[in-house]
């Protein structure tokens, strides 16, 4: 049997039809950029993430430099993040020239530890950059409340997270700026890539529309250094007709998960994710801890199960940072767990006898 990590051909068969039709509106058109497709897709993000405006973007690496720019966070300014996320959680502040400030996450859902925010905190402090990893909303109550008394923003990188919800909030609604990522692996995912923020704040809307277009208004004059960073008229089009779906297909992922849950919490060489109490997650993945990890890798995709490490290096001791003067043993938490972390197969479409197949591999390795 073979089961990928994702089957995106899967999810396509289903949809194609619709999806050729929408396409074949835009050549029609010519209208490639920014045509009225991305203002209708738009429009349907701001009902289903509950927020005032949604602005399309090239990616979701460019929504979050948008999002810091229209800020204003700037050069010697200070973003504290979490050190166990994808590269462009950082790699977006180094771009506006301010200085990432790594914090250790919680050792049950992976995501930043609140108290970790509040302890790194300086007077150059001006944004924190929460992270919903791997589809899980992080404790957003508490980290508004650190916010609010340091006077400090708050970006919600949820590119893996797209209509997860903490307390009962949309993920990506609730601090000032929500960030996504259409990459064709998300739940939510592109034909290529695409990205998109979200805003409760007309003020801050009106920049992001203004920085998406080399920070233009009116056209050749320019107030800020912006990006050439708009979502492809194409690309919109495909979204629009995949929205719809999205809550079937979550809602899927989360009985995929309930599977695993049922089969393998009897198995001591393996932890399964733990959701806070207040989260409802769309398991963008499901991922363990496991003992033997790096074996286990190797086992699985020796019997053509797809599994990943995400990740497997956190960003405080990545090469590129090295100025930063963090070393080994600074983040323990985060470091261990980027050592026992594998993520296995959760997509909607998955059957039953993949699941099967994936947990009879796990026991089989295991007892061995």
């Amino acid at each position: 049997m073979n089961v990928p990590l994702l089957d995106l051909k899967a999810q396509y068969d289903q949809i194609l039809p619709k999806i050729r039709i929408e396409i074949d509106k835009v050549l029609e058109s010519h209208r490639y950029i920014l045509g009225p497709q991305v203002k209708e897709f738009e429009e349907d993000m701001q009902k289903y993430c509950e927020v005032r405006h949604a602005v399309g973007c090239a990616s979701g690496t460019d929504a979050l430099v948008l999002a810091l720019k229209a800020l204003q966070i700037q050069e010697d300014d200070e973003v504290i993040t979490t050190t166990f996320t994808f590269f462009a959680t950082a790699g977006a502040i180094s771009r506006v020239g301010a200085k990432p400030i790594f914090v250790d996450i919680k050792p049950d859902t992976f995501n930043i530890d609140p108290k970790q925010i509040e302890n790194a905190i300086t007077p150059k402090t001006k944004a924190i950059i929460v992270v919903h990893l791997f589809g899980q909303p992080a404790e957003m109550d508490t980290i508004m409340e650190i916010a609010q008394k340091n006077k400090l923003k708050v970006i919600e990188d949820n590119a893996q997270g797209i209509g997860a919800k903490f307390n009962g909030k949309v993920a990506g609604s609730i601090g000032d700026i929500g960030t996504l990522s259409f990459f064709p692996s998300k739940n939510l995912g592109a034909m290529g890539d695409a990205g998109m923020c979200l805003t409760n704040s007309d003020e801050l809307a009106a920049r992001l529309i203004q920085l998406r277009v080399h920070g233009e208004n009116p056209q050749y004059f320019h107030k800020w250094v912006g990006l050439n960073s708009r979502l492809d008229t194409i690309q919109a089009s495909v979204l629009k007709v995949k929205l719809p779906y999205l809550e079937s297909w979550s809602d899927a992922r989360r009985k995929n998960a309930q599977y695993y849950f049922s089969k393998l919490n009897d198995v001591s060489q393996i932890k399964t994710p733990f959701i806070h109490e207040k989260a409802t997650s769309i398991y963008n993945q499901f991922t363990l801890l496991a003992e033997d990890r790096d074996e286990l890798l190797k086992y699985l995709r020796n019997k053509n199960i797809g599994c990943a490490v995400y990740y497997p290096k956190p960003l405080h001791i990545q090469e590129c940072f090295s100025k930063l003067g963090y070393k080994k043993g600074d983040l323990p938490i985060a470091e261990e767990i980027s050592q026992k972390v594998i993520s296995i197969p959760i997509y909607s479409e998955i059957t039953k006898e993949q699941q099967d197949y994936v947990i009879e591999n796990i026991k089989e390795y295991y007892s061995n």
